[in-house]
């Protein structure tokens, strides 16, 4: 009953604590002072890895910024008061679709009416779930797979999504947007042709990849290679395994002659580490759906596709 009641009280004060937020941003917007934006759109994304795709786009006229902070599961992510704050004062806001954010629907249901928002994987064709490793959770992917990052042809599509936003939110910057989107869609060609140089390296028999949860899809199909399997056979790293799943995956890596399993920086390696016990084998750490700091390996979506791919290459080159 202790328990039942704090839980009410704790929702009670957090719908009140929105109530103060939102009444206190409808005085700021009618007082007209100025924000820290000094007059740039007001952009808010959902990712650190889709905020750094906006900023590229964007360029010195929008304050971007990301929900989920550098270093955190997206999958998992509870948002906060503040976040509900940030979306309702933006004049945009992008998130990636495909059932990625399942934490948007709170704070959409929160927000205040007339948020713009923006889902940047739309025309990109979603990859169909297929079952991999005896998966109990098809039901759950009926959006497809929404890790269309790791294929950079899916961020250009991004790009070419956020640039009609921008230009139609700011007419006055139609023409930089659009030069700033066409110069990086020229960076993400080269790093498409940089990929496909560091992967031409690697036998296309010895290409056989474990991940922590379903997230390689479109990386594999797009380089050659083959994911053998997932420690969580989900879209979604919350999702959990059963000991059939578990038991299915080791075989098949033994199979397979797997090498490594990759692991995300962000999740818990516990039954990853498990699985690498019983058969042998290595794990790697990489990164997923965030960035690192700006002074990390992987502080923009750029750099962290050549850091994964790296590290990558480099485990199976052993």
């Amino acid at each position: 009953m202790i328990i039942r009641i704090a839980k009410a009280m704790r929702k009670r004060i957090l719908s009140l604590t929105i109530v103060v937020i939102l009444f206190s941003l409808a005085l700021t917007a009618c007082s007209g002072i100025e924000t820290a934006s000094h007059g740039k759109l007001k952009v808010v994304a959902t990712t650190s890895i889709l905020a750094d795709v906006v900023k590229q786009v964007a360029g010195e006229y929008a304050a971007v910024s990301s929900i989920v902070p550098v270093g955190s599961n997206e999958h998992e992510y509870q948002p906060a008061p503040r976040d509900i704050a940030a979306v309702s004062d933006a004049d945009l806001v992008f998130e990636v679709g495909l059932g990625l954010e399942e934490f948007m629907s709170t704070i959409i249901e929160n927000a205040s009416e007339g948020t713009k928002i923006v889902t940047v994987s739309d025309g990109i064709t979603p990859r169909e779930f297929h079952a991999v490793s005896g998966d109990t959770h098809a039901d759950e992917h009926a959006a497809g797979d929404p890790h269309v990052w790791l294929d950079p042809t899916n961020v250009v599509i991004w790009v070419q999504n956020i640039q009609t936003a921008l230009s139609e939110a700011d007419p006055d910057h139609v023409s930089q947007y659009q030069a700033n989107a066409e110069a990086y869609i020229a960076a993400l060609t080269q790093l498409d042709t940089w990929i496909t140089d560091q992967v031409s390296a690697i036998p296309v028999s010895e290409r056989k990849i474990v991940t922590d949860h379903l997230l390689f899809g479109y990386f594999a199909e797009k380089y050659g290679f083959e994911v053998i399997g997932a420690v969580i056979p989900s879209y979604s790293s919350s999702a959990q395994p059963s000991a059939q799943e578990m038991a299915v995956l080791e075989d098949a890596i033994r199979s397979y002659g797997v090498k490594v399993i990759l692991v995300g920086n962000n999740v818990n390696p516990a039954l990853a580490s498990r699985i690498a016990q019983d058969t042998g084998i290595r794990l790697v750490s990489f990164y997923t759906g965030s960035l690192s700091e700006s002074d990390g390996p992987a502080g923009t979506y750029i750099d962290y596709m050549k850091y994964n791919v790296m590290t990558i290459m480099n485990a199976l080159k052993e």
